[in-house]
C-alpha cells in the first residue's frame, strides 16, 4: 500500500511541476516524502559505484532506495503525460479557479510547514523574511535573453532542477526567467539529442550537487533551513495570485502570445479593469478544495 501512496504522490508532484509559479517540491514536503527524497538522491555518488563492486547490484539499489525513486518517478512521469493537458487547457481556460486551487494549497501548505518548526527564536523569524523576499524578487524579474549556447543549456538544466526540488519555486518558471524555456521546449518537440542531453546533463550536476547541500542543512540547521524554504513559499504567493492583469506578451516556440509581466488585481475590480468575470464563487470553492487536498495529504502522510 506505502507503494501506491507513494505513486500518487509522485502523480501529485507531476501535477504541481507543469504550472509555472508552483513547485513539485512543495508536494513532496506536506507529502512527508520530502527528506526520504533528498536522501535517496544525496546518496547517489561516486561510493555507489565502491558499493556496487563489492556487494552487487541488489546492495547499490537498496543503498540509493532504488524502489522509491522509481515509484515516484513513474507517478511524476504518469502525471506529465496524463494530468499535463488538463492543466494546460485550464491555464489557458478556466485561470482563475486552478490558479485559486493552488493559491490555496501554497497557502494552507505555509501553516503545515510552520508546524515542522521545533523551536521559535529571533532568527527563524529573519530567515522567513529573507527567503520571501528572495523569492518575491524572483518573481518580478524581468526575463533574460540567455543565448542558447552548450555552456548556457548546461547552466540551465543545473539552476532549473534545484528550484524543482525547493519548495515554492517553479523550475519552468526559472527557464522562463533565463530566456531557455523556449529553446528547450523546441529541442524537446525536434528531438535535438545534443541540446536535451546537454540539459540532462546540467539537470544531474545541479540535483546531485544541490541535494547534498540541502540535505546536510536539514540535518544540521532544520530549524532555520525549514523557516527559509517556507519564506520561499510565502514569496511565490504574489505569482500565484488568481487575477491578474497581463502587461506585457512574448510569442513563444509554438507562435502562440503568452504573457510575461503582470500586475496582481484585486478581485473586486477585476472585471471593470480586463472586462472578463471574477469567478469569486468559483475561486473560493477552489481554494478549499486545494485546502482540503493539503489536509488529506497531510493525513496520509501520517500514516
Amino acid at each position: 500500500m506505502s507503494k501506491v501512496f507513494t505513486f500518487f504522490k509522485g502523480m501529485a508532484m507531476g501535477a504541481a511541476d507543469v504550472v509555472p509559479g508552483v513547485s513539485g517540491g512543495t508536494i513532496a514536503f506536506i507529502t512527508g516524502i520530502y527528506d526520504t527524497l533528498l536522501e535517496s538522491i544525496r546518496r547517489i555518488n561516486p561510493s555507489l559505484i565502491g558499493i556496487w563492486r563489492q556487494q552487487g547490484f541488489k546492495a547499490a539499489f537498496n543503498h540509493i532506495n532504488g524502489l522509491f525513486l522509481i515509484v515516484l518517478l513513474s507517478g511524476i512521469l504518469t502525471s506529465i503525460f496524463t494530468l499535463a493537458r488538463v492543466i494546460t487547457w485550464m491555464l489557458h481556460t478556466h485561470p482563475i479557479p486552478l490558479w485559486s486551487f493552488f493559491f490555496g494549497l501554497i497557502l494552507v501548505s505555509v501553516n503545515h510547514m510552520f508546524k515542522q518548526v521545533s523551536l521559535w527564536k529571533a532568527n527563524r523569524v529573519v530567515a522567513i523574511f529573507l527567503g520571501a523576499l528572495f523569492a518575491y524578487s524572483i518573481t518580478v524579474l524581468h526575463p533574460l535573453s540567455l543565448a542558447p549556447t552548450q555552456f548556457n543549456i548546461l547552466l540551465a538544466g543545473s539552476v532549473a532542477i534545484c528550484a524543482m526540488i525547493l519548495p515554492g519555486i517553479s523550475g519552468s518558471f526559472i527557464l522562463l526567467l533565463l530566456g531557455m524555456y523556449g529553446p528547450i521546449l523546441a529541442a524537446a518537440k525536434t528531438v535535438d539529442v545534443m541540446t536535451l542531453g546537454t540539459f540532462a546533463l546540467g539537470c544531474v550536476i545541479g540535483l546531485l550537487s544541490f541535494s547534498h547541500l540541502l540535505s546536510w542543512l536539514l540535518r544540521n540547521y532544520r530549524d532555520l533551513t525549514l523557516t527559509f524554504l517556507t519564506g520561499l513559499m510565502i514569496g511565490t504567493l504574489s505569482k500565484i495570485w488568481p487575477w491578474k492583469e497581463t502587461l506585457t506578451w512574448r510569442t513563444n516556440s509554438s507562435g502562440e502570445q503568452v504573457p510575461v509581466l503582470e500586475q496582481n488585481l484585486s478581485p473586486l475590480n477585476f472585471e471593470q479593469i480586463t472586462g472578463e468575470p471574477a469567478l469569486i464563487g468559483y475561486a473560493i470553492t477552489a481554494m478549499l478544495l486545494g485546502i482540503g487536498l493539503v489536509w488529506a495529504l497531510e493525513k496520509v502522510a501520517d500514516n
